[in-house]
């Protein structure tokens, strides 16, 4: 629950699931805020709802190839790097750790020819 500006009071419900008659289930994005009289008493309550449900299910497909993806990294049989445009170590595989005894936390970060290269 936020404050945005007076004693409004916000509510925001993220990708909230909901159950419809059909037994279908769809996520929906809920916005609602406090309706108030001229006193300041809360009378009511406003609310906005977005079907979010195909791009819920895509973020979800999402996540799950890029978990798949860095298993598939991380439990190589061959030793797997990376760097970045400046040369740093980005990318550091299990195997990797195992052949050169530096963990990932390790190497993360570090230049790799000026740390690892001779």
């Amino acid at each position: 629950m936020t404050v945005i500006s007076g004693c409004m009071m916000m509510v925001a419900y993220d990708n909230a699931a909901f159950n419809y008659k059909s037994n279908e289930i769809r996520y929906l994005l809920v916005n609602a805020t406090t309706r108030r009289d001229p006193e300041n008493n809360i009378i009511g309550v406003v609310g906005v709802a977005q079907d979010v449900t195909e791009s819920s299910k895509n973020d979800r497909a999402i996540k799950a190839m890029a978990n798949e993806l860095r298993q598939l990294v991380d439990t190589a049989h061959a030793p797997i790097l990376g760097i970045d445009v400046n040369g740093n170590v980005n990318e550091w595989n299990n195997k990797t750790d195992n052949i050169t005894g530096f963990t990932k936390e390790e190497a993360l970060d570090k230049p790799l020819l000026s740390t690892f290269i001779v």
